[in-house]
């Protein structure tokens, strides 16, 4: 059984720095895609990155040049640095896990999640 779990989800304030962690089992984490995307009160989830299996990395516009994803392989982890957060970064964020890579933008394509980690910029 596929299991993503996500943490390091508090309430910071804006202008400072957070690292979300999502460890996986039941996949070979390897073989995936991994991604964050986030979901703010009354909008849309959407997209903020993925990183490949090649460890290629992506990111949304609004999210480019202030976050980090990494991923560690042998801990079945993959991780994302949020620095100089802004309110409207606020949103519960969701590890996503994809094992075609075609579309790693597109929430779709993505196979498995988890439940999610709650990030609260104060202002």
């Amino acid at each position: 059984q596929v299991q993503l779990v996500e943490s390091g989800g508090r309430l910071v304030q804006a202008g400072g720095s957070l690292r979300l962690s999502c460890a996986a089992s039941g996949l070979t984490f390897s073989w995936y895609v991994m991604a964050w995307f986030r979901q703010a009160p009354g909008k849309e989830r959407e997209f903020v990155s993925a990183i490949r299996r090649s460890g290629s990395t992506v990111y949304s516009d609004s999210v480019k040049g202030r976050f980090t994803i990494s991923r560690d392989n042998p801990k079945n982890t993959v991780y994302l640095q949020m620095n100089s957060l802004k309110p409207e970064d606020a949103a519960v964020y969701y590890c996503a896990a994809d094992n075609r890579g075609s579309s790693i933008a597109v929430e779709n394509e993505y196979d498995y999640w988890g439940q999610g980690t709650q990030v609260t910029v104060s202002s």
